[in-house]
């Protein structure tokens, strides 16, 4: 099965290279790549088999999208010379997900459903049922973890702790709001439903800029506007594209991250089913036909995309 696992190159001027869950990162003085893997993660594990494709639609998605909100605040990228490349302004990053929520949906709705009614600082009312929308979008940060989960915060504590200065939580905090309303905007448009999203902020010469990827399927939940009213008002699941469908597939097969527990076979068919849902994912909110890209000598292509561009 086709697929990017890992990189290992050697650029001139590369200063050092970061394996994340599923992007690879090489920094140079003033810049980064980052090449998007076919890896796939979730519950905070790397599975097993690389899902063709995966890291071309999140890597176009995410390039799209930080083009078309621009004009809101300042972003990292600068070009993308591959379909799985992204290089931009290397910046100082804040160790905050500015996680962003129209819908009480998968873990706001796990939280809710076990008898809590604050996240995050942020109260939740009363009488709410699965996939919801909240009377307005909630901001429920988390502390990016070096390793492991990430651990939800809330705002007062951010500020105790002095993790940032109150004006650059603030610009963080009216930026996450514009990039969602921009973002529901443009998913309407599609006859999609942004349910909620998290956005990533670094500091470029003390300035806040947007970072990481927006909009895409890893980092956001989209259902689709057709069928959302009439599910709700039978209490059916909701039609949705997102990783969420990965995570539900682990849980029915008995896996959730947790200790001594087995990731479940990846048959093939679930591979392409996966990959698959990302293709559409990418053209149901672009709005544009997917573009395979060739994995023929595809780490090489790579390696030269990257060498012309930098």
């Amino acid at each position: 099965m086709q697929g990017i696992t890992e990189t290992e190159f050697k650029f001139p001027g590369q200063l050092n290279h970061y394996k994340g869950k599923v992007r690879e990162v090489y920094s140079f003085q003033d810049k980064v790549v980052m090449i998007a893997s076919d890896r796939i993660s979730a519950f905070d594990v790397i599975l097993p088999r690389p899902i063709p494709f995966k890291g071309q639609v999140l890597n176009q998605i995410a390039a799209k999208f930080l083009n078309e909100t621009a004009d809101i605040c300042p972003n990292w990228l600068l070009a993308t010379p591959d379909p799985n490349v992204a290089i931009g302004l290397k910046c100082e990053p804040i160790r905050i997900e500015m996680v962003i929520r129209g819908y009480l949906a998968g873990h706001a709705w796990r939280t809710y459903k076990s008898g809590i009614r604050e996240l995050c600082g942020v109260h939740l009312p009363e009488g709410l049922k699965e996939n919801d929308q909240l009377p307005h979008p909630i901001i429920t940060p988390a502390s990016k973890a070096e390793e492991g989960h990430d651990e939800d915060i809330s705002k007062e504590d951010i500020l105790a702790k002095n993790l940032v200065s109150k004006e650059v939580y603030e610009l963080m905090e009216k930026y996450t709001n514009q990039l969602f309303e921009r973002g529901t905007a443009i998913a309407a448009n599609h006859g999609l439903i942004l349910v909620d999203t998290k956005y990533e902020f670094g500091l470029y010469n003390e300035k806040v800029t947007l970072i990481d990827e927006i909009h895409t399927p890893d980092s956001s939940r989209y259902f689709y506007a057709d069928t959302y009213i009439e599910n709700q008002e039978k209490g059916l699941p909701q039609r949705h594209l997102s990783k969420e469908f990965v995570r539900e597939w682990l849980i029915e097969n008995n896996f959730m991250g947790l200790e001594n527990q087995q990731v479940p076979t990846m048959t093939d068919a679930v591979v392409d089913s996966i990959s698959n849902r990302y293709i559409e994912l990418y053209e149901k909110i672009t709005g544009e036909p997917f573009m395979k890209r060739s994995y023929e000598n595809v780490v090489e292509q790579i390696e030269m995309n990257i060498i012309k561009a930098l």
